[in-house]
Order: structure tokens, then sequence, then C-alpha cells
């Protein structure tokens, strides 16, 4: 099967490969649209740390600019252009795009798979956007953005992957020199300044290119439902995970709670009754520790009307924040926007 895999992942090397020259070449058109466009993506499939990269952005951006987040929406059950509420269904709109309009719900969310569809209608239909976020879009060449930012993970260096389907890539390795900024997630507290030379060696092709590294800032856990439960450092928990790499989420609980279980569903995965009932014997299996998941699965979780007592009473969520290594935070977003006040005020005068 590992030989099998790995035939059909030289096929997906050259198909991508091949649709990128098509690109270069121009036979395939990139769109630049009016509205500037910073693009927040990977070249790995899978819990890389795009959303809390896009929130981090977002949240800096709304203080300058009337901000757009848009998403094709994984997982979603329906297709076509949607303006995400704070009462949609996750099932409808998407998790991620959900969470976020959550977390900024005077933000426009919109999503659509056909991303060049969509900035059309939100220039048409909203003139006052003037910055778009558009999430997961680095490898959708359709739409020409006017700065790249691209997540890596640090726990799985893109360097000894494989392409799919017999690894995690999904993107070519010389694609990172579309980059402009690169932001390494889930880093160690004691990284090494070696450790970050050996990424920087990786990743920073070109002069301009910018090379950050961030890990999960810690935070209290908050109950999704009203308890009376309490959970504090040291306390037992079941940590329960439906997110593309799950394994940095359990290490990271380990290391402030005492972990004496884990469920794990696949990313974006849709709770069934058969889950919950798994989740409520694990509960009665170990009737001191709480139910400690996701802020992406809470959102799938709030509105539930299959959620038993047990699991509300018991059920907290981690939020997902992203803290710079060396307090890098203020130089990257004030840099970020220098860029992209710069571009700006450049294709406009162009266009004069």
């Amino acid at each position: 099967m590992g030989f099998f895999l790995k035939i059909l992942s030289v096929f997906y090397y050259v198909a991508i490969k091949f649709r990128h020259w098509l690109f270069d070449c121009g036979l395939l058109k990139s769109r630049k649209f009016k509205t500037p466009i910073i693009c927040v993506g990977n070249i790995t499939v899978g819990g890389t740390g795009k959303t809390p990269a896009a929130e981090l952005i977002i949240a800096f951006m709304q203080q300058y600019y009337n901000v757009a987040l848009l998403s094709r929406g994984y997982g979603r059950l329906t297709k076509g252009y949607f303006e995400v509420t704070t009462s949609s269904s996750y099932r409808d709109v998407g998790d991620e795009p959900l969470q976020i309009k959550l977390k900024y719900p005077e933000t426009l969310v919109v999503v659509c798979e056909d991303r060049v569809t969509a900035i059309e209608r939100i220039e048409a239909e909203h003139p006052e956007i003037n910055l778009i976020i558009m999430d997961d879009g680095f490898q959708h060449r359709h739409v020409k953005p006017l700065i790249n930012v691209v997540v890596v993970d640090s726990t799985r260096p893109f360097a000894k992957d494989s392409y799919l389907p017999a690894g995690t890539l999904r993107d070519t390795l010389d694609s990172l020199y579309r980059g402009n900024y690169f932001i390494v997630t889930k880093c160690s507290p004691t990284m090494s300044q070696l450790d970050q030379r050996l990424w920087r060696k990786d990743l920073q092709k070109l002069a301009f290119q910018r090379v950050y590294f961030t890990r999960v800032k810690p935070t209290d856990a908050v109950p999704l439902f009203d308890t009376d439960c309490s959970l504090e450092v040291g306390d037992q928990v079941i940590v329960m995970s439906g997110i593309g790499n799950p394994k940095a989420f359990v290490r990271g609980m380990r290391s402030r709670y005492k972990v004496v279980s884990s469920i794990k569903f696949p990313d974006h995965h849709v709770y069934s009754v058969g889950d919950i009932e798994k989740i409520v014997e694990r509960l009665k299996k170990y009737p001191e520790a709480v139910l400690l998941t996701t802020e992406k699965d809470a959102v799938k979780l709030r509105r539930s009307s299959r959620v038993p007592d047990i699991i509300r009473k018991r059920l907290f969520y981690m939020p997902m924040l992203m803290e710079f290594i060396d307090g890098s935070d203020h130089d990257f977003l004030g840099t970020l926007k220098l860029e992209l006040d710069g571009k700006i005020h450049f294709d406009n005068d162009l266009k004069k």
C-alpha cells in the first residue's frame, strides 16, 4: 500500500506542477482586484494554525480597515455564496468561518468555493470593505493577492514530508517563493536560535521574505454551557478533538492538566448520536474528570440538542491564541501593515 501511495504522490506532484506552469506562463489567469487581499494559507493539509493566524490579522487590521474574511467553508453541506451570521449553522457555513464570526461579529465573513465570484460580490454588495483576508487560498491562484502569509507547522517539517496522498504536502515546495511572510506555529517554548536558523534556511528564499515563530499562548479554559464545575491547572481532563493535528493539542493540555483519556475524531468532524454516547461513557468512566475540547469543536456542540446534561455540566473548551516568540508580534503586524499600506499607495499611484 505504501508503494502505491508513493506512485500516486508522483502523479499528484506532476499535476500541481503542471498547473503552476499554466499560471506562470499565462495560459491560466490570476485575477487582481481593486480591493487589497491578504492571503493566509499553507502548503500542507490539516491543522497548521491558519485560523488563529487569520484571527490575529483581523483583530489588528480592523483598527485601520473595514475587513472581510473570505473562506471556502470546508466541510459545509452547502454550495455557493453565503454570508455568515452569528446564528448560522456550522453545517451550512463550516466550523472555522463560524468560529471567526462568533469571535468578531462585526466582521463580514463570507464562504464560497469560487473565490473570484465571492470577491466580485463583496466588492459589488459591500463597497465599504477595503481589505479582504482570504483564508486557505495560497494554492488557488485564480486570485492574485497583494500579500501572501504562509503558515507552517513546526511539528511536521515539510522538508521531510511527501506529497498527497502518501504525505501531507498539497503544494510544491518551490511555491514558497510566492510567500511574503512565514509564520511557524506550535513552536516549543525552548526553541533554540539554531532551530530558528534552520527553519529560516528552509523558508527564506528571497531577501524580502520574513519568518516569524509562534507558540500556543497559555490561557484559561472556558465552560461552553452554564455550569458550577471548575477547571484548575493539574485537574483531571478527558481531551477531545476533531482537528487536523490533535497530537499538538493533546501535548499542550498535558503540560497543564492531568490527561486521563483522549478522544480523537477526524478534522471538521460532524458529531453523531453514537459519538455523544461514546463521550458519555468516557465521562462515566472518569467521574472526576472534565471534558476539554478545542474552540473549533465547541462551535459545533454549542447549539446541539443532542448534548445531554452530563456533558453540558463538564464541557470546557480551550481558546487557541497565537503568541510570537521573543515578542515579535508587533514586528509582524506593524511590518505587515506598513507593506500593505505601501503597496496600496503604489497601486493607487499607478492608476492615476
